[in-house]
This record gives C-alpha cells, sequence and structure tokens, in this order.
C-alpha cells in the first residue's frame, strides 16, 4: 500500500524519464487525473490516455522529449505538500517557481491548477508539486 499517491505518482515520472521511456503507465486517481490534465496544458508531456478497464483504471502518459538533444520537457518535479507535513498557502502568498518559468500545481476549492491560474481567479490551496 501506498502512503502517498501524488509522490509515487512524480516518482514514476521522474524515474520513467532518467532511463529515456517514452511511455508511462500510473495508477489512476482523480486527483492523478486533473493533476496530468495540467501538465499536458503546460505542455510538460506530449499526451496522456485514460484506461479504466480495470478496477481502478491507468493513467499511460507519453513523456515529452526535445527532437535533437533528446532532452525531456521536465526538468525536475519536487512534492511539496507531503502527508505528514501539509503545505498550505493563502491567495496573496502563492509560491513563484523560478521566477515564473516554472509552473506550482495546486489543489484549490475551485479545483487542481497552476499558481498563475490561482493567482487570476485569488484563491489559495495546498500546494501539490513544483514542475520545471
Amino acid at each position: 500500500m501506498v502512503t502517498d499517491p501524488i509522490g509515487d505518482y512524480l516518482t514514476r515520472i521522474r524515474n520513467a524519464i532518467k532511463a529515456k521511456h517514452r511511455i508511462v503507465e500510473i495508477p489512476a486517481s482523480n486527483l492523478k487525473k486533473e493533476i496530468t490534465k495540467v501538465l499536458f496544458e503546460k505542455g510538460y508531456i506530449q499526451n496522456y490516455k485514460f484506461d479504466d478497464s480495470n478496477v481502478q483504471g491507468v493513467i499511460k502518459i507519453a513523456l515529452k522529449y526535445a527532437p535533437i538533444t533528446k532532452e525531456s520537457a521536465i526538468t525536475q518535479l519536487t512534492r511539496v505538500s507531503k502527508p505528514g507535513l501539509r503545505k498550505y498557502v493563502k491567495a496573496d502568498k502563492l509560491p513563484r517557481v523560478l521566477n515564473g518559468l516554472g509552473i506550482a500545481i495546486l489543489s484549490t476549492s475551485k479545483g487542481v491548477m497552476t499558481d498563475k491560474e490561482a493567482r487570476t481567479l485569488n484563491v489559495g490551496g495546498e500546494v501539490l508539486c513544483y514542475v520545471y
């Protein structure tokens, strides 16, 4: 049993990038699906597919690499809010990742979104991870 499913999700992506895999399969949950959608919208992954044929379901993520240098679009994934220590921020204290070059993924009352979207909607929430 995994005690931190979001940490496991990020670690699977991190490991797949280090091994230069094209596709990674991750057990699905609604929160993981929303994080995957945000990563796709912001251009960090090439594509994704939700396979609900099993009881739990699987998320298949096609990772994005540069065509010539084979560098991954994701340089680093960092888990911020952990089960043992949750990190919540107010709307006026939203983090800026790499001075705006990266994104922070937040779970807010209006859904899962980036720090920039939360800033425009003026909502705070739990900081799940940093991506750059």
